[in-house]
């Protein structure tokens, strides 16, 4: 009998030299590659009267450039953003998509482990693993810095972080540290989230096969389509305050006051 296996960390199938490939780093090349065979395809159906893989593609990025407006206030901005707001979004929903289709965490390597036979899986949803998320999350905090620069222009930046005026020294510093716990929130939310929808998704499979999932089911792919939403409108927050002047921020902090 094959005990119920729970893993924290990603489990590695094989070795390319001394580097591991983990059931993860599958999962999250699968999620992948399924989106640019998507991109592919609808680039090569591309037309003035667009079918319905068109028009569905259409109403995203029109959905998702409207939501951006909203946010940045600013057309320009929300394209400059557009790409990697778009990526995140559909790759970490594809991710947690993908882990709840049964070919993953179902077919796999048996091996003992403390003298149990536990499935070690070939395939796992990419933001089950901590590494993916904080991957994804230093990813989006690097573009908010870099898009700060290009904005507001790398002297004037460095001022948020390093001010010379004693009052805002303090301010500056709270402001650094808050650049990496911002890392740490992401990849932990997002983690956390995936990785529990997950062990529930396997206790219930387990316990009471077939039916009972269901619920669950429908139930997990509403979070993970939650969960890419809420990581990439917040990472277009943090694109648009480090594009955003300070002197702009504190007009209109004062304004609203």
């Amino acid at each position: 009998m094959t005990a119920l296996n729970i893993s924290l960390a990603a489990e590695p199938i094989f070795h390319i030299g001394s580097f591991p490939v983990t059931n993860s780093m599958l999962g999250s090349l699968v999620a992948a590659g399924a989106l640019m065979l998507l991109a592919r395809a609808i680039g090569k159906r591309t037309k003035a009267k667009p079918g319905k893989l068109q028009a569905g593609a259409e109403l995203v990025i029109e959905f998702l450039l409207n939501l951006m407006d909203g946010v940045t206030n600013d057309h320009q901005k929300s394209k400059k953003f557009f790409p990697i707001i778009a990526t995140i979004f559909l790759f970490v929903v594809t991710m947690n998509w993908f882990g709840l289709i049964p070919l993953f965490g179902t077919i796999g390597l048996r091996e003992v482990v403390e003298g149990h036979k536990v499935l070690i899986p070939f395939l796992r949803a990419g933001t089950a693993d901590l590494n993916m998320t904080i991957a994804i999350a230093l990813i989006s905090q690097v573009a908010a810095q870099v898009f700060g620069t290009i904005y507001v222009g790398g002297k004037q930046y460095l001022k948020k972080f390093f001010n010379p005026n004693p009052t805002f020294t303090f301010v500056g510093l709270i402001e650094f540290i808050s650049e990496f716990t911002k890392v740490i929130s992401f990849s932990f939310r997002l983690f956390g989230n995936v990785f529990a929808g997950e062990v529930l998704l396997l206790v219930i499979s387990n316990l009471v096969p077939y039916v009972a999932p269901i619920p669950f089911y429908f139930l997990e792919l509403f979070v993970g389509l939650i969960q890419g939403f809420v990581f990439a409108l917040l990472t277009l927050v943090f694109f648009t305050i480090a594009a955003t002047s300070h002197e702009h921020e504190e007009g209109t902090a004062e304004a609203a006051h």
